[in-house]
């Protein structure tokens, strides 16, 4: 069995009287993607919010290879390898597609197995990232002048700059058209088979269920069901409180 790269032990958060966690245990696999889904509401975007340093839970433990780090902020978390991406993208938009992609960051080249140009320095990364999502020629556009996709794979792209070890994807294909979803179900196998570990919120279920290795479902704050594609389509918790719902 493949050790745990993030484990979240009776993890808990309330926002006054709403219980957005209520004791979530989950423990995600190094190498591989993992599927988080669930209603509006049942606390996805707050589990990615605690793991990202964004929030800190009022209950349980948050580990990343062992270590316990909650409470940390962003930044210190993603030093230790964690990268997440946002449900609308977060570029510089004045700034053109290779500013996004050289501005500073936790530069860690130890956590990038899978970065084609690890150990040619940043510049060298940066072209193989353009170059890996058909970007090369989009170069010297400004971020803004992006359509919504191409953003969105600019925005994963900074973040694998940065030479993650574990990827949040918040969303990765909410507003997108279905092609450019197909491209990107395509990049996250190719991440996942060369060593990266993939954690990712959707709404889109069959793509959920298409791509993820496993997948764990949220209702009302607590995790209901945890296992393949298969099994998770076969739940009838699941089914009745989301599938059908």
């Amino acid at each position: 069995m493949q050790r745990a790269i993030l484990e979240l032990e009776q993890v808990s958060k309330r926002f006054g009287g709403v219980r957005a966690l209520n004791g979530v245990d989950l423990a995600v696999a190094s190498g591989g993607i993992t599927g988080l889904i669930g209603p509006n509401g049942s606390g996805k975007t707050t589990l990615f919010d605690l793991v990202s340093g964004y929030l800190r839970p009022d209950g349980g433990r948050v580990r990343v290879a062992g270590e316990e780090i909650a409470g940390l902020t962003p930044h210190r978390i993603a030093w230790r390898g964690i990268g997440r991406t946002f449900q609308e993208p977060r570029v510089f938009g004045r700034m053109s597609v290779w500013e996004n992609l050289m501005t500073p960051v936790a530069d860690r080249q130890d956590f990038a197995p899978f970065i084609a140009a690890e150990g040619k320095g940043r510049a060298g990364r940066g072209e193989a990232l353009l170059d890996r999502f058909g970007m090369a020629a989009l170069r010297n556009a400004p971020a803004h002048a992006l359509s919504y996709g191409q953003q969105k794979f600019l925005q994963l792209a900074v973040v694998l700059m940065r030479g993650p070890r574990l990827l949040l994807l918040d969303e990765p294909t909410a507003g997108i058209h279905p092609a450019l979803a197909a491209q990107f179900a395509t990049h996250l196998r190719a991440l996942a088979g060369e060593g990266a570990t993939i954690l990712l919120v959707e709404h889109n279920v069959p793509f959920v269920l298409g791509l993820c290795h496993r997948v764990a479902v949220l209702h009302h704050g607590e995790k209901i069901a945890e296992g393949t594609p298969a099994e998770i389509r076969a739940d009838r918790r699941v089914l009745e409180v989301y599938l059908e719902g």
